[in-house]
């Protein structure tokens, strides 16, 4: 699937870990922000405004108006999967993002629980340009072949890849890619 450079205005609303947890959160099921804000621990009001720009930039959609516990009008949220039809690789943006995606995900590994989290796995090596292709290729094929997948009777899960240079020393010309 191929992906198109992010608007300076998406990049910005995909580089706050609460917009990428309430991204997450609104994936399988639509939340109103009452809901969002007790999931995260976090004042309706904080969540309101990181609703309201993840609507503005199309990564949220808001459902029709429902009645709540108390009779009051409600709006859900659902997620429009448009996160994974753009790239924050490259750009001062990036580095925003990419700080963004691993704070969320270290937020959802503590609120999951140790019992929860299914594995995590770090390692170091050296590699050329010719075997850092190879490797990204091979994670970007399995990723392409299970991010949109939807096993019926699935259980929810998510992930997390990555790499960095090790050091400032080296910076081969291919390694943004």
């Amino acid at each position: 699937m191929g992906r198109r450079p992010a608007s300076a205005e998406e990049a910005r609303a995909l580089a706050n870990p609460l917009r990428l947890r309430i991204l997450r959160l609104c994936l399988d099921e639509a939340l109103t922000n009452r809901e969002i804000a007790v999931a995260l621990g976090a004042p309706p009001g904080t969540t309101l405004h990181h609703v309201r720009m993840l609507v503005e930039t199309g990564f949220l959609r808001a459902g029709e108006l429902r009645t709540g516990r108390r009779g009051a009008a409600e709006k859900p949220y659902q997620a429009t999967g448009k996160s994974w039809e753009v790239s924050v690789e490259d750009g001062p943006a990036a580095a925003g993002t990419h700080a963004a995606m691993v704070a969320a995900f270290g937020d959802e590994l503590a609120a999951a629980g140790p019992e929860r989290n299914l594995f995590l796995t770090r390692f170091a090596n050296r590699l050329d340009e010719a075997s850092y292709r190879e490797l990204r290729s091979r994670i970007d094929a399995v990723i392409e072949e299970f991010a949109l997948r939807e096993d019926a009777g699935g259980v929810r899960m998510a992930f997390l890849l990555g790499g960095h240079l090790r050091d400032e020393i080296d910076r081969p010309p291919w390694a943004g890619d």
